[in-house]
């Protein structure tokens, strides 16, 4: 008898462990079915109302990253002394519009930044832009020496020679321009002669230019036959009347197994039929020129 008392007293401390062991599974389980005092949970009798569930402290918080929308919304006029301050630090030469997301605004900063060992972003926290504007303000102004700048030698007149120079420029200019109506005009021309000589005497050259009519009939009566006719533009240009011409034409006269050449100037204003036409022999300069006179011709070759 006295051996089974022993025995229950020992199991009933190990039916109770088990018990308890069991409880306390449950309250981690089902946590508001127990009580908490100091992490240690408590199994609240059946039917007890459930203890709240501890609540787990909070994480902490993760650190903020650096301020750059403040400046970037700032007012206009602080954008703008941002951009001048960076122009007087010779960072940046852009227009000073306010605009720090400009892709030069943005280099500026970032190259001011990376001189005094901020994160080279290209945008600036508050206390970023305070430094940059305190920084300029102590920059000193930069003033032009005027004992650096060596004052220019003035200009040498130019000489004969340069004005010579520059004078047949301008007029080969002139000429280039003029010359495919004044080769058109000439080559026209020299059909006309072409064709009045094949006919014999006969066609508008002559009926034209009444002084080259007479030169071939002279040509004629004293025996010799025109050959080659060869044109050159003498002069071109406007006139009061149109678009005036004068050509040298030279003519290879043969008599037997003689040549004599010959030469002539015709002068017209452009028209169909040509206006105020006259020929002149070459050497009668004179002649020429008071045509041109006459005519009020400006010329495009000379």
């Amino acid at each position: 008898m006295r051996r089974l008392l022993l025995g229950l007293v020992v199991l009933t401390p190990a039916v109770a462990f088990a018990q308890s062991a069991a409880e306390v599974e449950r309250c981690f389980q089902n946590p508001s079915s127990c009580s908490w005092s100091g992490g240690v949970p408590t199994p609240l009798p059946q039917g007890a109302p459930h203890a709240p569930a501890p609540v787990a402290s909070s994480a902490p918080a993760a650190p903020r990253g650096p301020d750059y929308t403040t400046v970037l919304q700032s007012s206009e006029a602080d954008r703008r002394k941002l951009q001048d301050s960076l122009r007087t630090l010779d960072k940046y030469n852009g227009p000073t519009d306010g605009n720090l997301q400009s892709e030069a605004t943005m280099k500026a900063i970032s190259d001011w930044q990376k001189g005094h060992g901020y994160a080279a972003v290209g945008k600036l926290t508050p206390t970023e832009a305070v430094t940059l504007n305190n920084e300029a303000a102590k920059a000193p102004i930069k003033r032009l020496d005027p004992s650096a700048q060596a004052a220019a030698p003035p200009a040498a007149p130019p000489s004969n020679a340069d004005l010579l120079k520059s004078l047949q420029a301008r007029l080969a200019e002139r000429r280039k321009a003029a010359e495919p109506k004044a080769n058109a005009a000439t080559e026209a021309l020299v059909k006309d002669l072409k064709a009045y000589v094949a006919a014999d005497g006969k066609g508008v050259a002559g009926e034209q230019f009444a002084g080259f009519a007479k030169w071939y009939a002279d040509t004629k009566a004293a025996g010799r036959a025109v050959g080659q006719i060869t044109p050159a533009v003498e002069d071109y240009g406007d006139a009061k009347a149109g678009a005036a011409a004068t050509a040298e034409v030279r003519f290879e006269t043969k008599q037997g197994v003689q040549s004599v050449p010959q030469c002539l100037v015709f002068a017209w204003i452009e028209g169909a039929p040509r206006k105020n036409p006259q020929a002149f022999s070459c050497d009668d300069v004179a002649g020429v020129e008071k045509w041109k006179t006459d005519q009020v011709l400006k010329s495009a070759w000379r």
